[in-house]
């Protein structure tokens, strides 16, 4: 597995700074993420930014003092979305608005027929979700969610190995995550549930997307008890009190028998997630310490306790400080490495509409769950809402539908 991480990093170098025409990336939305964005672009040296577009005229400048600050040249600056889609130097399209707002971006750029990055969670809702996901049937050009969880380094040596069968078939996967409460956002968005989908929705999908990947088989049933403990008791944004969870425990019942689990804490000192899977000949624990104080560098592992397995006795598998700044730990350059290649036709697991869905409905069924105090079945909570994502383009691959007797027939409505 230490020779799998060399790889790895020695893949993305490699790619760096390619021969040849660079792309030009448009970028929607330049607060938090889009800044991250911005310097894993220019970092990578695989595209250009060629221009920025925010409502927001401070977050605007703070974009185009990024492009400059890390050595791009200076974008232009769009006054409005029509301008943006229109211009040809413009090869692609990122979205990195609020999560509220990604249907109605989708929708004002999506004439324009252009490669498009959205960031997680595709959207808020699961109409809006299963919205995006048919329409990225039918796109001309790549569109990639903002999965870049997947790519740190104890998830990507993970999630090999487990296509490898090292651990035989996977029975029970456990994830969690320890962290500081949401940072502070512009108008406060990701402290209400109506705008940020609310907080597994928000912050979790990217957990829910791995759970998904690893059990390979739709969720069928969710259980979940959370709510808020210590974050934003009080707090108020034009005299509306914050609704988000701040902790969570959610169980997940797959079709194929996998059995998973979550837990979330978001009023810890100190960032630490970790993943154990357990298969019919061994388990694998990944692990991630980390901060947001200075002078705390990252550190992860993996190990897997297999019999005879090279990484029995596990070992550091932190990226090297220059791929960590990328942003999240290295793994947002390695999303824009996927999303390059996906613009130049090469197929990879650059996180799909199909994936960003599921991850969506799992999370959307544990606050449910939490509001209801109730175990949710899946396929009846769609049914009652007239929606089925059990369809061809909308499961990831090697998925398979429920099968039941009355899907087709029955008279719940779904199309």
């Amino acid at each position: 597995m230490k020779d799998d991480l060399d790889s790895i990093v020695q893949n993305l170098r490699a790619s760096m700074s390619p021969d040849g025409k660079k792309p030009g990336y448009a970028i929607v939305g330049t607060g938090m993420m889009g800044r991250e964005h911005i310097r894993a672009v220019l970092l990578l040296n695989q595209a250009t930014i060629v221009g920025l577009y925010d409502s927001n005229p401070k977050s605007l400048a703070l974009g185009v003092a990024e492009v400059e600050r890390v050595g791009g040249k200076a974008p232009k600056q769009y006054t409005d979305l029509a301008a943006l889609t229109d211009d040809s130097a413009v090869d692609a399209i990122l979205i990195c608005t609020p999560n509220f707002t990604h249907r109605a971006i989708f929708d004002s750029v999506k004439a324009s027929k252009k490669p498009i990055f959205l960031e997680k969670p595709m959207a808020t809702t699961l109409d809006d979700a299963l919205y995006l996901a048919q329409a990225a049937l039918a796109y001309p050009a790549p569109i990639q969610l903002g999965m870049q969880y997947r790519y740190k380094s104890q998830y990507q040596l993970a999630l090999s190995a487990l296509e490898k069968s090292e651990l035989g078939p996977v029975h029970t996967i456990s994830l969690c995550e320890y962290r500081p409460p949401f940072l502070g956002k512009v108008g406060e968005w990701n402290k209400f549930s109506a705008y940020s989908g609310g907080t597994l929705v928000e912050k979790c999908c990217h957990y829910f997307d791995l759970m998904n990947r690893i059990a390979g088989a739709p969720p069928v049933r969710v259980y979940a008890t959370g709510g808020r403990a210590v974050n934003f008791t009080e707090f108020k944004y034009e005299g509306k009190p914050s609704d988000i969870d701040d902790h969570a425990l959610v169980i997940v019942d797959y079709q194929n028998g996998v059995k998973a689990q979550f837990i979330l804490n978001m009023f810890s000192e100190e960032l630490f997630e970790s993943l154990a899977v357990s298969g019919a000949k061994g388990t694998l624990f990944a692990e991630e310490h980390a901060s947001f104080k200075p002078n705390r560098p990252s550190r992860s592992s993996i190990k897997v306790q297999a019999k005879g397995h090279a990484a029995y006795e596990g070992f550091d598998c932190t990226y090297p400080e220059d791929i960590e700044l990328g942003g999240h730990y290295g793994s947002t350059l390695f999303e824009h490495q996927r999303f390059r290649d996906q613009i130049t036709g090469l197929k990879n697991d650059g996180a799909n509409c199909a994936e960003g869905l599921w991850a969506i409905i799992t999370a959307w069924m544990a606050q449910a769950s939490i509001e209801q105090g109730q175990v949710i079945d899946v396929q009846a909570m769609l049914a009652s809402k007239s929606l089925n994502p059990y369809q061809a383009g909308l499961l990831p691959q090697d998925w398979t539908a429920p099968i039941t007797d009355d899907w087709e027939t029955s008279e719940r409505g779904l199309a």
